[in-house]
């Protein structure tokens, strides 16, 4: 079955590798971003020529009407949605919590909490069977970070993903009525570009070879994860926190 599915933080890393993966499947994907439009129509190109059909889709996930707009648009493009790859996220640089910011630790909330829950209540309008939908999947990006904490680092962050992992197991058991799926995936050290906007590039080459795997992750094999939440052949699986750590 061709699907139609929205993909936030779309343009790059597990976002736009998980686009791809969508493209080679016959998908059509809307790619949001928030301010790189040359990577956006990069990925673009990229689901199009993977097999797919694809929009780059500019907004902010903590602002409603940009929401809202996102969605409309992929379904004006595409037809009504069948999945959400809640992906959108940022972090912050290192620090002791002690130094944080009100305005780091609000940004960081505003993207990761409330732009999460704004997208999935979108999703969840639209997708419901009750409000004319045909059901399907949501798949949050949650992170390891929500199990251990990430102190010295990003507490902050980690406690925004504790909040998905919550969300994801309540709105599982309220929407399955619906033929709506809820399913997280937690990524452990993944070989992105999240780390160097935390100031620490080399984070994880660095941590990944103390993984019982000995290295880092590659985007494909989250978003792998993720296109397997998104198809039917798991119909059975919701309220679940899937790992893709190596064993960390």
């Amino acid at each position: 079955m061709v699907k139609t599915i929205l993909i936030t933080g779309g343009s790059r890393g597990i976002g736009r590798a998980a686009a791809i993966m969508a493209g080679q499947r016959g998908w059509s994907v809307g790619v949001n971003y928030a301010g790189n439009e040359a990577a956006a129509r990069e990925a673009v190109q990229a689901v199009e020529k993977a097999g797919g059909k694809a929009i780059a889709i500019r907004g902010d996930v903590a602002v409603e009407a940009d929401v809202i707009a996102m969605f409309d648009a992929t379904e004006k493009a595409f037809g009504k949605l069948d999945g959400l790859v809640n992906n959108a996220g940022i972090v912050g640089p290192k620090q002791p919590f002690a130094e944080y910011s009100l305005e780091r630790m609000k940004r960081i909330f505003d993207i990761n909490v409330l732009g999460a829950y704004l997208c999935a209540r979108e999703a969840a309008r639209r997708m419901a069977k009750s409000r004319g939908g045909r059901g399907g999947s949501i798949v949050n990006l949650s992170s390891m970070a929500s199990r251990l904490g990430s102190p010295g680092e990003y507490v902050d962050y980690a406690g925004s993903k504790g909040a998905i992992d919550t969300m994801t197991i309540g709105l599982a058991r309220e929407l399955a009525p619906d033929g709506i799926r809820v399913n997280a995936v937690r990524p452990g050290l993944i070989d992105t570009e999240i780390h160097a906007s935390g100031g620490q590039p080399d984070r994880a080459a660095r941590l990944g070879a103390t993984t019982p795997m000995g290295r880092a992750g590659t985007a494909e094999e989250v978003a792998a994860a993720i296109m397997w939440l998104l198809g039917d052949d798991c119909n059975y699986l919701t309220a679940s926190l899937l790992d893709v750590a190596g064993g960390r």
